[in-house]
């Protein structure tokens, strides 16, 4: 259980986030949860919605945002996200279950998205005080600078998901999928 409401119903959430509820439920089919959860804050709902819609128009493809945010749920250890994450990564962005577990560990399967990925684990890991030669092994995989930042922006997105997901203990809502042991985790 949660340890601050989540409002049953979008009917049940304050007013001024139901309109952004309701565009949820229009795209999703659903409000899961954390959705519900943060719109207790009408402007927290807002700004996480406004950064999240935008960063799904980044260069960034959707299963390369997935494999990151799955990867920063184990570094958080966030148990929501991590169920969050498997279940969009493996019926959306359409990833393997073995891609989905690399993701999990800090990698993935894909060269490129490797890069990408324990980028993402570096920069959580290391609260952004990542070197020269990370931020260059990225750039010689092939990212541009715009991609660079939209990565570092993904860390802190999802980063904030977690934190919230992990304070308040938002039911999970999805197919719950534990978290990797955090001696395997990156």
């Amino acid at each position: 259980m949660s340890r601050i409401p989540t409002p049953a119903t979008v009917a049940d959430s304050p007013a001024k986030s139901q309109p952004a509820l309701q565009g949820v439920e229009k795209m999703l089919g659903s409000v899961p949860n954390l959705f519900r959860l943060i719109g207790n804050s009408p402007a927290s709902l807002e700004g996480y919605l406004g950064l999240n819609g935008a960063m799904s128009h980044g260069a960034l493809p959707a299963a390369t945002r997935e494999r990151i945010a799955l990867a920063i749920a184990n570094v958080n250890r966030c148990v929501y996200c991590n169920s969050a994450h498997t279940y969009l990564g493996k019926n959306v962005a359409k990833l393997s279950e073995e891609e989905l577990v690399a993701n999990r560990r800090g990698q993935s399967t894909d060269a490129k998205a490797d890069a990408a990925v324990r980028f993402a684990v570096s920069v959580a890991e290391k609260r952004g005080q990542v070197s020269t030669e990370e931020l260059s092994s990225l750039q010689q995989a092939g990212y541009s600078d715009g991609e660079a930042v939209e990565i570092v922006v993904l860390v802190a997105l999802n980063t904030l998901t977690n934190y919230v997901n992990e304070v308040f203990q938002t039911e999970v809502d999805f197919p719950r999928v534990e978290l990797e042991p955090a001696e395997t985790a990156a």
